[in-house]
């Protein structure tokens, strides 16, 4: 595995687009390296705060050298990088974690892309790779739809939300089973219940589902094991069931993991 760096970015915009939620554009040479699925470091200007910030990988043009990052402001970090404007530098360390296996999702094939709430943002690289008929279904609090735009560009889109004001009332999976698809491979990224939801799903159905489990990591970069999972194998350097999702995922197959 290539050695992780530490580089500088420069802000080339920002806006809010949902409550909370800001879409962050930087120049930055990892864009060049970046996966579906992936995420960055990215360090606050306040040293007392001595990690970076993992915030995942919403979308990646290496010919223009620019990361897309949308996140949720949830502490004093992200409150700081909602600030940040046009011009502004940054330092970023990546890139990070193992992603989503497009090339499994073979040419005639049906995949379904299943995001929730902030977990929505990682699945848009991914809907931009995978050659095969697909579908994303968005899970929402509310008709705060973000980015529903950008994935009817690359695939059908369908909506859920827990009020019910757009789309299917409920979550992702009464959306999923309220559409009829029987999808031949799944994949997700969302809160631990939606997450094994998909995977009580697939292997139900007998087929493949692969889970970002992001939602549960701290430093992102397995120094702090906060975010140790339990696996079904032995791990052949511990030696026990468990893996660190930062650096052996985020995203794994869902059999191979007890969540």
């Amino acid at each position: 595995m290539a050695q992780k760096k530490k580089t500088g970015a420069r802000v080339m915009r920002q806006e809010q687009i949902a409550d909370g939620i800001f879409d962050l554009r930087l120049k930055t040479e990892l864009a060049g390296e970046a996966r579906c699925g992936q995420f960055v470091g990215v360090y606050p200007k306040d040293r007392s705060a001595l990690l970076p910030r993992p915030i995942s990988i919403c979308e990646a043009d290496p010919e223009e050298g620019t990361l897309r990052l949308v996140y949720r402001v949830v502490g004093k970090g992200t409150a700081e990088f909602s600030g940040l404007k046009e011009g502004d530098e940054v330092e970023l360390l990546g890139v990070l974690g193992n992603g989503f296996p497009a090339d499994r999702a073979k040419p005639g094939m049906r995949a379904v892309l299943l995001g929730g709430g902030i977990g929505v943002p990682p699945i848009l690289q991914l809907a931009k790779e995978l050659d095969c008929d697909k579908t994303v279904i968005a899970g929402y609090r509310d008709s705060q739809c973000f980015l529903k735009e950008d994935f009817e560009r690359y695939a059908k889109v369908l909506v859920a939300t827990e009020d019910g004001s757009a789309g299917t009332k409920g979550n992702v999976m009464d959306a999923l089973r309220e559409s009829g698809i029987e999808p031949d491979i799944l994949y997700a990224c969302g809160p631990m219940p939606m997450l094994k939801a998909v995977r009580s799903y697939a292997l139900e159905k007998g087929i493949l589902a692969y889970i970002s489990l992001e939602e549960r990591m701290a430093c992102g970069v397995g120094a702090c094991l906060g975010c140790v999972c339990k696996t079904a194998a032995v791990d052949p350097h511990s030696h026990v069931h468990n893996a660190r999702i930062c650096t052996d995922g985020p995203v794994f197959e869902a059999r191979e993991v007890e969540i």
